[in-house]
């Protein structure tokens, strides 16, 4: 299973990742394969590399928290059946946040950028933290989807919002 990846990115800030879809591309097929998922053939995932501000306005509007935020995701609400490819949501993420946290983790950037590619995809399909037996099911499958890609593991010590 194949999932087409997306990429806008308006801000530069982005720069300072100069792999960033590659990484996003290498990362999302990790969880593809760590989770076995089944979906139509050329599902689609919208990527939005964006700022704080932008993720700040985000986090407002969709979740009534007037700060920027490390990433979103949005599910897709309704399935496609128009026999076109489906989408299955869209991420955001916002490089500031994520370079301070990178930072502060004192973990390489692509690492956690890495991170929360995967986080913010599971949510896409389904996977919540909200419960702590959730949170320790998506906490273990990250680790492993990191795992298949060199990282270390990111809750030795990570900051996940989204």
């Amino acid at each position: 299973m194949k999932v087409k990846l997306d990429v806008s990115v308006p801000s530069p800030l982005w720069r300072g990742l100069p792999r960033a879809r590659g990484l996003a591309r290498e990362t999302i097929a990790a969880c593809v394969a760590e989770t076995q998922m089944t979906a139509r053939e050329g599902a689609v995932v919208s990527l939005c590399l964006a700022d704080d501000a932008r993720l700040r306005a985000l986090n407002l509007r969709w979740r009534g928290k007037d700060a920027p935020t490390n990433v979103l995701s949005f599910p897709s609400a309704v399935p496609d059946r128009s026999g076109e490819e489906p989408t299955l949501g869209d991420i955001a993420l916002a490089y500031e946040t994520l370079k301070r946290e990178a930072e502060d983790l004192d973990v390489p950037l692509a690492d956690h950028y890495r991170h929360l590619v995967a986080h913010g995809f599971l949510h896409l399909i389904g996977y919540d933290h909200e419960k702590d037996e959730e949170a320790e099911r998506m906490e273990a499958l990250e680790t492993r989807i990191l795992a298949r890609l060199g990282a270390a593991d990111p809750y030795a010590r990570a900051v996940v919002d989204g």
